[in-house]
């Protein structure tokens, strides 16, 4: 449903002051030709109100011509930075980034982040966004998690579907997301509402099953049918069922690069104000599927690059599956027990 701009403007001044936008600070607004324009307009007017001093850097966009979607997250890693010595200038120069473009799993995005700049990405529909403005209990969650994820060594997840899934941690960072990005340096991304790490190299092994009414991304698809997924020595390396089976190995096997079966992130979500419903009620072209990857209580697992983390695995093949109805633990403590978040520092109000 529509929203006015005074909705939005205020949803935005929000949380460009939860990002600890002060007057004077240099704001970009990092866009391409597909950039909201709603968006766009808003977050302007609620930075300048701040007292922000704002640029905005248009790119053209990419990777029309190889990727199978026009989902930004279809094809991950190549972006209109590369090479383009001035608009990183410009970008490395600034206090704030807001990026209405999509720069996630690019090498220029590391780039940028290193020299404290900090990153907002935001583009999903306005109604989304203003759905989910990130608030103090969502930082509070997801840091409390953080802590108790940054002391683990191993993560396993299980359901009654027949998840039977086990991996080791502590070689890579944890990725937070609730929505703000308040420190130098730090990326987020609104909405969301999750954490995540990425396992040791070599060490996922086990079963995952994608049950009925589970989500599939980039495809935006509720399986209908259960895919067995099993990993060994880190990797995808069997994918069993029916359609929905077939359909994701021959997606995958598209890209021709044996790294795109490696797994990738792994973690839960922590976002009660996400719905596991609402993608289904969206044209696919109309969201990436935030929702989808925050919503309470789900498994988050993923395939594909850790140039996020730090890695070398650069592979433009990057799935997305949430689960229902999991079971995680850290160290054999339970985080989540069938979709439903344990520990008290981690529930919602």
């Amino acid at each position: 449903m529509t929203v006015s701009d005074t909705q939005f403007i205020a949803a935005w001044r929000t949380v460009l002051a939860g990002c600890n936008l002060k007057a004077g600070e240099q704001v970009t607004l990092l866009t391409s030709t597909d950039t909201n324009p709603q968006s766009l307009r808003c977050a302007t007017v609620a930075a300048s109100e701040l007292g922000g001093i704002i640029t905005t850097v248009e790119l053209p966009p990419m990777n029309g011509e190889v990727s199978l979607s026009r989902d930004k997250l279809a094809y991950v890693g190549a972006t209109a930075l590369r090479g383009n010595k001035a608009a990183m200038a410009a970008l490395k120069s600034s206090d704030l980034i807001i990026d209405l473009m999509l720069l996630l799993f690019s090498p220029e995005q590391g780039e940028i982040l290193e020299s404290g700049s900090r990153m907002l990405l935001a583009v999903e529909p306005p109604e989304v966004l203003l759905r989910m403005i990130p608030t103090e209990d969502d930082r509070r969650r997801v840091l409390a998690a953080t802590d108790r994820l940054k002391r683990a060594r191993t993560m396993t997840a299980t359901s009654r579907a027949g998840t039977d899934f086990t991996c080791a941690l502590g070689d890579y960072p944890i990725l937070t997301e609730y929505g703000l990005a308040d420190l130098p340096g730090r990326w987020d991304h609104w909405p969301s509402g999750f954490l995540a790490t990425w396992s040791n190299e070599g060490s996922a092994s086990g079963r995952i099953v994608i049950d009925r009414g589970d989500i599939i991304l980039p495809f935006k698809s509720y399986v209908q049918d259960a895919v067995e997924l099993v990993f060994r020595d880190g990797y995808l390396r069997e994918i069993n069922g029916g359609f929905d089976a077939e359909f994701l190995r021959e997606y995958m096997e598209s890209f021709d690069d044996p790294e795109v079966y490696a797994l990738s992130h792994i973690g839960w979500g922590l976002q009660p104000r996400a719905k596991w419903t609402a993608m289904g009620l969206y044209d696919r072209e109309a969201t990436i599927g935030m929702d989808a990857r925050a919503f309470y209580g789900n498994f988050l697992f993923s395939t594909g690059p850790n140039t996020e983390a730090g890695g070398t695995r650069d592979t433009p093949c990057h799935m997305d599956i949430p689960l229902r109805n999991c079971s995680v633990y850290l160290d054999g403590e339970p985080m989540v027990i069938d979709g439903k978040v344990i520990p008290p520092d981690q529930r919602a109000d």
